[in-house]
């Protein structure tokens, strides 16, 4: 109905309610039908302009009703109690006296009637409007404010699919209570239990407050049963009204990793990137492009993304012009290989950077076993190119992304990255320019991760490929990890090499199991199955070896490793010989190389 009619009626009803509300109060008090006097006339009079004055005032009649809740009976109580005192001001100004017992009687039915009408709609709505045939039964972690807002959602909405059956909560103090009818059956052990005797359809966590730790706890007893598994919106989002409180969203792998968000020091990063000059190579890829979203953060004068592949950096070149249509930001592309010493140099002249992230390189670890040469070529000469044009264009920092496979490395990728940061620690000695590595594990969603593998086999119905029960690995999101890798690039002193805090290691196969589980599938369904390491691969990664570990936190989230030995004349043998050597042979020699300082330590220390 629209708002004019409606309202045109709700004066009518209420008119008819304050005239029948003083017939029956004469009625009780006088024990009498209405006798018509000047004194009658005025209180009814009196008592249907202040009515009507009160509700405009507090907006009753633009009240959604089916929604009715304490604060409209509040707002009753006040229009109700504001007009009988309004008529008994009347009655003592004009009879010098004020009829008491008519008062009080004309009070409590008039707070009856508009009360009354106005939820009982509610009542019939949620009754008989409302059904809850079809919907899915639905469990409620968390009883607190949110879990109690979700319920009243959903209650409330006859769109909604789902029906609030029951509440789970810790808190010993709310069992066994009902929470807007609703029993709160335990904690957060009985979730399996409460699924197969409710016999319910999908659990919602609601509990914004949660850490990352608590929730995995949660959503691994979740996992256990069949129920779908959502999560409430970020706070932040249901406060700034980006999203409603029913707008659940699937629990994502990353909500998992078991570590909170990295906070950054805006100031920090503001101070060397704001209105300066960055350079990012590789920013077609998932590292380099994200690194390329969160430096726009930041207002640099100029970006310059600088990538092999047109496809890719057209793509993050135009989201990035979109989304900072209205800075002053000037995006620059440079279609060029980091391969090309003579194209590095002119790209850094032309432009004259402040600041390079170095984010080109090859990282896929069985590729790179069969293609050494490769490696080699990208990551250990490419790196040198890229690195030796800052130096010779006075670039002020130089930022390099490393990987934890850098530490003693049993893969040609990870022992040419580590070979890479021997480069630039070397380069950092003689240079200006702060030259420093950033090391960190596997990045959720990069290519090359193993998420999106995953995620494919599990559409196709399986099975899911592990290449080993005890693998365990870091990971962390593309976002963090691009955070970390600027904020490390403002505290650089130069020649170190620094470490991400990547939380607790992950075993691959539970990472697996919980991607099957938020598919909404079974592990029986899917299965897993194990296909065995692959050539340079390892059970488990170290972000630091035992001789480069300092054990103090430079910064919330970084650690910094101590600059080991370094092997120029080794390094720069390879990179003349590498072309004339077969691959076993290449590949071989880089691996011993990145360990030589740990072989030749162990060779020492053996007796006699």
């Amino acid at each position: 109905m629209e708002y004019h009619k409606r309202l045109s009626l709700l004066i009518i009803v209420d008119s008819l309610f304050i005239l029948t509300t003083i017939f029956l109060s004469n009625l009780l008090v006088y024990d009498r039908y209405l006798v018509l006097s000047s004194t009658l006339i005025i209180t009814v009079v009196t008592l249907l302009i202040c009515h009507h004055v009160f509700s405009f005032y507090y907006k009753l009649y633009k009240k959604a009703w089916e929604y009715a809740s304490i604060g409209e009976l509040i707002i009753i109580l006040k229009i109700v109690t504001f007009s009988i005192l309004v008529a008994a001001v009347v009655q003592q100004v004009v009879t010098q006296g004020i009829f008491m017992r008519l008062l009080a009687a004309t009070w409590m039915l008039h707070m009856f009637f508009i009360g009354g009408s106005r939820f009982w709609w509610r009542v019939v709505r949620d009754t008989y409007i409302t059904k809850n045939e079809n919907k899915k039964r639905t469990l409620i972690v968390g009883a607190g404010a949110a879990g109690t807002m979700v319920a009243r959602q959903l209650q409330n909405s006859n769109e909604a699919e789902l029906q609030a059956v029951a509440f789970i909560d810790d808190n010993a103090r709310k069992h066994n209570l009902d929470i807007l009818g609703i029993p709160v059956v335990g904690g957060i052990d009985q979730i399996e239990q409460t699924v197969i005797k409710l016999k319910i359809d999908n659990i919602i966590i609601s509990i914004p407050s949660l850490n990352k730790k608590e929730l995995n706890t949660i959503f691994n007893e979740c996992a256990k049963t069949k129920a779908k598994t959502q999560i409430l919106p970020m706070l932040e989002d249901l406060v700034t009204g980006k999203v409603s409180v029913n707008q659940f969203r699937d629990v994502q792998v990353e909500d998992l990793l078991g570590r909170e968000p990295v906070e950054l020091d805006f100031h920090g990063i503001s101070d060397y990137i704001t209105n300066k000059t960055v350079l990012v190579t590789g920013a077609g890829g998932s590292i380099g492009s994200e690194i390329c979203r969160q430096v726009s953060q930041f207002n640099p004068q100029k970006l310059i993304l600088l990538g092999h592949g047109e496809n890719s950096i057209y793509s993050i070149v135009m989201e990035l012009k979109e989304q900072y249509k209205h800075s002053i930001i000037e995006f620059v592309t440079e279609i060029a290989d980091i391969q090309d010493l003579q194209k590095m140099n002119v790209i850094m002249e032309a432009h004259q950077p402040d600041v390079v992230y170095h984010a080109a390189a090859h990282k896929h670890v069985p590729l790179m076993e069969r293609n050494p040469e490769e490696a080699v070529k990208n990551n250990m000469i490419g790196t040198t190119n890229v690195a030796k044009a800052a130096d010779w264009n006075k670039v002020k920092t130089f930022v390099m992304i490393s990987s934890d496979k850098a530490v003693n490395p049993t893969s040609v990728m990870g022992a040419t990255k580590r070979l890479s940061e021997m480069i630039i620690q070397n380069m950092d000695v003689t240079s200006k320019t702060k030259f420093i590595a950033v090391r960190f594990g596997n990045v959720l969603g990069s290519r090359g991760s193993v998420i999106p593998l995953f995620k494919k086999q599990i559409q196709k119905g399986g099975p899911v490929t592990v290449t080993h029960p005890e693998m365990v690995r870091y990971f962390m999101t593309i976002p963090e990890a691009s955070r970390l890798v600027i904020q490390a690039g403002s505290v650089a002193r130069g020649g170190e090499t620094f470490v991400l805090d990547m939380g607790e290691p992950v075993k691959i196969v539970d990472l697996a199991k919980n991607l099957i589980k938020l598919s909404g599938n079974s592990i029986d369904e899917i299965g897993i199955e194990f296909s065995g390491m692959r050539p340079g691969e390892k059970l488990f990664e170290e972000l630091l070896n035992e001789n480069e570990v300092h054990d103090k936190q430079i910064f919330p989230k970084i650690y910094i490793g101590k600059t080991s030995h370094i092997f120029m004349e080794e390094i720069e043998n390879i990179i003349l010989t590498y072309a004339i050597q077969d691959k076993e042979t290449l590949a071989s020699t880089l691996v011993h190389l990145a360990n030589q300082k740990v072989i030749q330590e162990k060779v020492l220390s053996m007796p006699g």
